[in-house]
């Protein structure tokens, strides 16, 4: 028997073993319970360690009472870095005043031309300062890929633990995994060449959180 008619037939006794009922029903358990693994402690406050993660992650945040702040929180970020004050936005941030804080942003998904882009976030993962961000009709991935600057907003209550507590709540709320699923811990970095640490290299320059109350 030559080396691949030998593989072969191994994955074909495999199969045909997972084919027999009592090992179907304990994949499909397994699969509907979603067991964790081992976990640290984590016995820390969970929006603090967000924030210390997050500025770790070379990201910088802004704190503000309610969504409607959020136009002057990015009019303060973004002039006070004399950076551009036009850009794209997700619909769900449409209806708030950016004119009234001097600031331009569209209601449409990101092109290459635009320097900033604004986006809401699903959750946010204290452990590691990541963010989690889904895709959508009206959440365009691209809004956070393509502009030098990303504004990401992110509710306080939406702050979970870990990466276990996210999936948890993801497979809660939507209902179905979306399509695309973007985790964002700080801005695009790579260090491949000579050791040298470069942003941008593959997506934003910068990442600028601003955490609501609400």
């Amino acid at each position: 028997m030559s080396a691949r008619e030998n593989i072969l037939s191994r994955i074909r006794a495999a199969n045909a073993s997972l084919q027999s009922e009592s090992n179907a029903q304990s994949a499909v358990k397994r699969i509907a319970e979603h067991p964790r693994g081992p976990l640290p402690a984590m016995a820390w406050d969970p929006l603090q360690r967000f924030i210390d993660c997050s500025i770790a992650a070379a990201s910088t945040l802004d704190r503000v009472d309610k969504l409607e702040d959020v136009p002057a929180a990015a009019a303060r970020y973004l002039t006070g870095n004399d950076l551009p004050v036009r850009g794209a936005c997700w619909p769900e941030f449409a209806d708030l005043d950016w004119r009234g804080s001097g600031l331009e942003m569209q209601a449409r998904p990101a092109n290459g031309d635009d320097k900033v882009g604004v986006t809401g976030s699903f959750c946010a993962l204290a452990e590691t300062g990541t963010l989690l961000l889904l895709s959508g009709e009206r959440q365009h991935a691209t809004t956070s890929l393509l502009p030098e600057t990303h504004i990401a907003v992110v509710s306080s209550k939406r702050v979970v633990v870990c990466m276990e507590d996210a999936w948890d709540l993801l497979r809660k709320e939507p209902g179905q995994l979306p399509r695309q699923v973007n985790f964002v811990s700080g801005p695009s970095r790579t260090a491949d060449i000579e050791m040298t640490l470069v942003y941008g290299a593959h997506g934003p320059f910068r990442v600028h959180i601003i955490i609501t109350d609400e």
